[in-house]
């Protein structure tokens, strides 16, 4: 059964259809509408929308987004809301309600084909899925596991067009239940729920700009995805490349390998700073990784001094915590100039 939902905006209105019990945003982002949101889970509060008739279900409780919202407005989450029947909302500011993204995102199942531990509270997953599906380097999707509240927004760390695999890595977080999940034993061969692709941070080598990704703990993921698509099309053999991971000490670092192989292929056009912020770089670490650079301080830091008169056309991503991120644009707007068309980042915290 499907129940219509009429999206009014201030520069017009669209009609959307969405399935039973489907999240209002899912249904609009199906189909084609550039729908305000970021974290697509119910965190940031980005997704904002107001009841103008008929009844909504508000979802998740105890989303943390949830406090943004105006009960006297009927604000709700569009990312956590779903239609009970035929309904009208409003969203705030003028939507392009007919520029489509090139690739709708959908839902999909799979299953956890391998996990490996990287470090002591990070790990790394496969998820093999039933269907092909198409991503932008850069993008998230979120998932969903049976028995764990509410969905979470992970970056593909790989690129492919038209795959069955994506690869994913995670921080253990505190009182994270999807995390707890991850990390407990025997998690390959469980099945997992994905709506996907999302995300606007995305890289297009036809841009031909110089490319700087900034990432802080797993926020090195959609880092990865960038670079492994412009190393597949040869972009640093003409172009720059500049790559900041902060992770706190050594024992905290990981994708070396992987990010020096990379540094290998183009080593006039790649570079890849390792920013630990709580200590000096390891000597045995500086010397297995000699085609790395190594610094010490926080990486939006780090950054700024290496790159002092590097942003010249230049394109920059951004991924990891809340405050790293904060540092980083802060950095990015203040220091580099860059114009907020050359600045990409998804706010997941």
């Amino acid at each position: 059964m499907t129940v219509k939902i009429d999206v009014n905006t201030k520069n017009g209105s669209f009609a959307v259809e969405s399935e039973d019990g489907e999240k209002i945003l899912f249904a609009g982002l199906r189909a084609g509408l550039s729908l305000p949101y970021e974290c697509a889970t119910g965190t940031c509060g980005t997704c904002k929308a107001r009841v103008e008739s008929g009844e909504i279900d508000m979802g998740w409780e105890q989303a943390p987004g949830r406090s943004y919202m105006k009960a006297e407005k009927q604000e709700f989450l569009m990312c956590q809301a779903r239609a009970k029947g035929a309904c009208a909302i409003y969203v705030p500011g003028k939507q392009p309600l007919d520029k489509k993204p090139a690739i709708l995102p959908g839902y999909h199942k799979g299953a956890i084909a391998k996990a490996a531990r990287l470090t002591h509270d990070v790990i790394a997953f496969t998820l093999e899925l039933a269907s092909p599906v198409d991503f932008e380097a850069g993008q998230f999707v979120v998932l969903e596991a049976e028995g764990v509240t509410g969905g979470r927004a992970y970056s593909m760390v790989n690129y492919a067009r038209a795959t069955r695999t994506l690869d994913f890595v995670v921080k253990k977080k505190p009182g994270g239940k999807f995390c707890d999940w991850l990390f407990e034993d025997g998690i390959v061969g469980r099945g997992l729920g994905m709506f996907g692709p999302l995300g606007r941070a995305t890289f297009h080598p036809e841009e031909g700009k110089n490319v700087l990704c900034i990432g802080g703990g797993s926020g090195i993921a959609g880092m990865m995805s960038i670079v492994s698509r412009a190393c597949r099309e040869n972009y640093f053999a003409d172009r720059k490349g500049y790559v900041f991971f902060g992770v706190r000490t050594a024992k905290d670092a990981f994708y070396l390998d992987e990010l020096s192989a990379q540094v290998a292929r183009f080593p006039e056009g790649l570079s890849v700073t390792i920013a630990l912020s709580d200590e000096e770089p390891p000597a045995d670490l500086v010397q297995k990784y000699a085609n790395l650079n190594f610094a010490t301080g926080f990486v939006h830091a780090v950054t700024s001094g290496r790159m002092a008169g590097k942003f010249e056309n230049i394109v920059a991503y951004v991924g990891g915590p809340p405050p790293m991120v904060d540092g980083a644009l802060r950095m990015l707007v203040l220091e580099a100039r860059l114009p907020g068309t050359d600045i990409r980042y998804d706010k997941f915290g």
